[in-house]
């Protein structure tokens, strides 16, 4: 225990440089990296092309398979058909156009009866007409028309239209626009046009209503006038192969997935799909590491920033540090020396890692954010650690495991911090590791033997209770080497077995007596403020320890005696009541207390003054100065401190004092406070005024209880009179 305490006072000596803090973490670091540097680092695996797989190779990782997923969004594409639209407008024009021919014949024929009616007029004057023949009629039809319909549309059937009158022209304009219309309403595509023509045909032919001719001619317009609709619409195709191409899923490898069998041929597709997930060629792959290195910086820079910012005093931070660091760095180890029994194919081993062991020393020994961020860094550190047998980097089962039985002992320490409730944590821890594992295994739906439920079991309560143990045996070598006053130590020492308190209780009964009334004013009065009511209470049972040397020098020690000070000069009984403040000090260090509890006994009186034993000098008339009737000090450093020293003058006044009312209680207090503060008793401490107003009220409450009217029953007055 001394070599561990010297040891952890040379590393405070060496943490006060800045720098020193920055090479901890460092090592820590370095150390970290090459516990889980095997861990991550990646399977050496020799295959070749068209050779027959030794084993059963699973993916390691989640990837996409981008090759396949190329390939997959290439024959989507592919499958998409041609888009083709058909244009209605079509339709309408070439039914405008054949009309428009109709209408071409119609007029010429107008014309060429406007002409012979004229030249009969001119016939009774000059007696002679001539009515133009075909061809001249034709001829001025074919300029009525485009070179399009001169060339498409015959002759001949030109000339049989230029035959008929307007009232067949409209009858067969009519079947003909119909019949054009009827074949048009459908898709036409370009290999379709030739039987849409025959189908326009065989529908005219069927039609009585036409000549011969008229239906001839008929017949070769619809022809011409049928023509493709359906073409092909490339911005809607590509619009669709867009969308097919969108659809596609990406082809992944999942973690886990069978890539190859054992005794399946590792043809080109699975070799490339062992490429692709890092199985090939990897030994050399710095990601891992770099990844690793990341993670753990990270990690420690959050811890360190934590210590940075943490708002406690230097020496505390420092402490935190230190011991810190040591905790962290024990727990890995014990991880990693757990870890290695894997390779012997106990997967279950990792469950009996006591996780809860570095969690329930944080939080007992600094703070509770600390203990729940440590047990979320266990995780996932445990999740590298104990991958042995399962695919991928990560365990995340054994990540969860940790994480919820560190989580588990933070929750019930909460208000439990007794040694004999650290056993109770392991158990309670210990539930919640079979609540942990049983929940994953079942989530599973794997198919386990009584057997193996059994070992879950087992290892589960192992790790509690271990976690427990190891917290129970840690702790007093932290508590030693870094004098730290935990609420376990400060339970202990308010054992009344206690040799100090033993020493009080037999040789200034009084003053222990006073010790505990003291105590119970100051715990009320620091938790109303939220203080440590519990190291109040315990600084209080010894902060008059000093008394013990000269015990009837004090009043309340004095029954059925003398005063001794009655006989006393001021000066003299001014040193023996000032003495127990250093004497309780030197008692204190001599049984090496915390500095806590003896810091309270220097502090409690602060550099009051006594001012009985100096008025008593001022009246035999004696020089003498206010400083030298003075406690030496110093003032109250903390707020228990303070609350200490005004609970021990005002139950010193209160006692005085025959049948106290609540009004006496209440204006001796505030007098008693009042007086500190203008004797700047309280400067140094940190605290507030509306703390000092609510230490004040909750005194007066205290008290009030304490010193409470008594019913004087009939009963009581009869036994009373017999006596007397």
């Amino acid at each position: 225990m001394n070599f561990f305490r010297r040891s952890i006072e040379k590393m405070k000596s060496l943490m006060h440089a800045s720098l020193m803090k920055i090479i901890l973490f460092l090592l820590i670091g370095i150390a970290l990296f090459f516990t889980m540097f095997s861990n991550v680092k990646p399977e050496k695996l020799i295959v070749n092309l068209f050779t027959v797989a030794d084993q059963t190779i699973r993916s390691p990782i989640t990837i996409e398979d981008k090759e396949s997923t190329e390939k997959k969004k290439e024959d989507s594409k592919n499958q998409v058909q041609d888009v083709y639209v058909v244009n209605k407008e079509i339709a309408q024009n070439r039914v405008d156009l054949i009309s428009s021919i109709f209408d071409s014949v119609s007029e010429v024929n107008h014309e060429v009866e406007k002409e012979l009616n004229e030249q009969k007029k001119k016939q009774e004057e000059s007696g002679a007409v001539s009515e133009p023949s075909a061809a001249e009629k034709l001829t001025l039809l074919k300029k009525k028309l485009t070179d399009n319909v001169t060339k498409e549309v015959m002759d001949t059937s030109l000339k049989a239209l230029l035959m008929y009158n307007d009232n067949d022209l409209e009858i067969a304009k009519d079947i003909t626009v119909t019949s054009i219309n009827s074949v048009m309403s459908n898709k036409i595509p370009a290999a379709e046009v030739e039987n849409a023509k025959k189908k326009l045909e065989e529908d005219l032919k069927s039609n009585y209503s036409l000549s011969s001719d008229l239906k001839s001619a008929s017949i070769d317009l619809g022809r011409f006038a049928i023509i493709q609709n359906e073409f092909y619409d490339p911005s809607a195709t590509e619009e669709l192969r867009q969308q097919a191409v969108d659809n596609v899923e990406p082809v992944k490898i999942l973690q886990g997935q069978i890539i190859v069998e054992e005794g399946q041929l590792i043809s080109r597709e699975v070799y490339r799909q062992l490429e692709l997930v890092g199985l090939l060629a990897n030994e050399n792959s710095l990601q891992p590491y770099l990844g690793l290195g990341l993670m753990i910086l990270a990690v420690l820079g959050m811890f360190y920033y934590y210590f940075i910012a943490i708002d406690e005093k230097k020496d505390t931070k420092q402490n935190y540090t230190i011991m810190f660091s040591l905790i962290f760095v024990i727990s890995i180890l014990l991880m990693k020396t757990i870890s290695i029994f894997q390779q012997f194919d106990y997967a279950e081993i990792g469950y009996i890692f006591p996780a809860a062991m570095a969690v329930m020393l944080i939080k007992i020994l600094m703070e509770e954010k600390l203990a729940i961020i440590t047990a979320l860094v266990l995780g996932i550190f445990g999740m590298i650690m104990f991958n042995e047998g399962v695919s991928g980097t990560f365990n995340v089962a054994m990540g969860v495991y940790i994480f919820a039985g560190g989580l588990a002992a933070v929750l019930f320490l909460k208000k439990h911090n007794q040694r004999s409730n650290i056993l109770q944590a392991g158990l309670f821890v210990s539930i919640v590791n079979i609540i942990a594992i049983f929940s994953m295994v079942l989530l599973q739906n794997g198919q386990y033997d009584a057997k193996e439920y059994g070992v879950y079991v087992l290892v589960a309560v192992i790790s509690g209770i271990s976690a427990a143990v190891l917290t129970i045996g840690f702790l007093p070598f932290f508590e030693a080497g870094f004098g730290i006053l935990s609420t376990m130590k400060l339970i202990e020492l308010s054992n009344p077995n206690h040799p100090l308190l033993k020493k009080i209780l037999t040789e200034a009964p009084g003053t222990y007596h006073h010790s505990v009334m003291v105590a119970n004013l100051s715990e009320s009065a620091c938790e109303a403020i939220g203080a440590n009511g519990l190291l109040a209470r315990v600084g209080c049972y010894y902060h008059d320890i000093g008394k013990t040397k000269r015990p009837h020098f004090f009043i309340e020690n004095q029954l059925n005696m003398g005063n001794p000070h009655d006989r006393l000069p001021a000066l003299a009984s001014k040193n023996i009541i000032v003495a127990h403040a250093t004497d309780g000090a030197d008692l204190l260090r001599k049984y090496k207390m915390p500095k806590e509890i003896v810091e309270i006994a220097e502090q409690h009186h602060g550099t009051t003054l006594l001012k009985f034993f100096y008025y008593k000098a001022k009246e035999k008339g004696l020089d003498v100065k206010e400083s030298d009737f003075r406690y030496p000090g110093p003032k109250a450093q903390t707020k228990e401190a303070a609350i200490i020293g005004i609970a021990d003058s005002v139950e010193a006044a209160v006692r005085s004092l025959n049948s106290p009312t609540p009004e006496q209680i209440e204006g001796l207090i505030k007098n008693i406070v009042s007086d500190r503060l203008q004797d700047g008793q309280l400067d140094e401490c940190d605290l507030s005024l509306k703390e000092i107003d609510i230490i004040r009220n909750t005194l007066c409450d205290t008290l009030k209880g304490i010193f409470h009217s008594r019913i004087e029953y009939p009963d009581m007055k009869k036994v009373k009179d017999e006596t007397i």
